[in-house]
């Protein structure tokens, strides 16, 4: 294994990709398919309503977790804010991972809250997937980028 170049994270907003989900879902960093019984009992749980972010939360979303990339120094190859999830791939620092997601995740919170989005917004975790290579990083740069078309 060589040194990590970068990585791609990904996480959805809350209860709008559930386990189960009949279209599959990541769970451990493994694609797992469909079951119906699974996704019925996880949407039974839902604390409060399903989040799905308009033009305006995505550009809100962007900019948040693009100013917060420069605390780390950390650049961003592209980002893709979806109405159900968020894809960035960016490059390696010296940062634990979970940390680095963790500020995005809560910068982006709290610029939705101060134009008066209440509620949860994020799922717990995200999905993570390292590029050790020029290839791997362009490869997940091209998927982001695909998704943000």
């Amino acid at each position: 294994m060589g040194q990590t170049l970068g990585y791609m994270v990904t996480w959805t907003t809350y209860g709008m990709w559930l386990q189960g989900e009949r279209r599959g879902y990541v769970k451990d960093g493994a694609i797992r398919g469909g079951n119906i019984g699974l996704y019925r009992d996880c949407e039974k749980k839902l604390k409060c309503a399903a989040v799905r972010l308009g033009r305006r939360e995505k550009k809100l979303v962007r900019g948040a977790i693009v100013d917060a990339a420069k605390r780390f120094k950390q650049k961003i190859h592209t980002i893709a804010v979806c109405s159900n999830h968020v894809h960035i791939v960016c490059e390696y620092v010296e940062v634990p991972i979970g940390v680095v997601v963790g500020c995005y995740k809560n910068a982006a919170r709290k610029a939705l809250r101060e134009v008066g989005f209440e509620g949860r917004v994020w799922t717990r975790g995200y999905d993570k997937r390292f590029c050790f290579d020029e290839a791997s990083l362009e490869e997940r740069i091209r998927y982001v980028e695909w998704r943000d078309s």
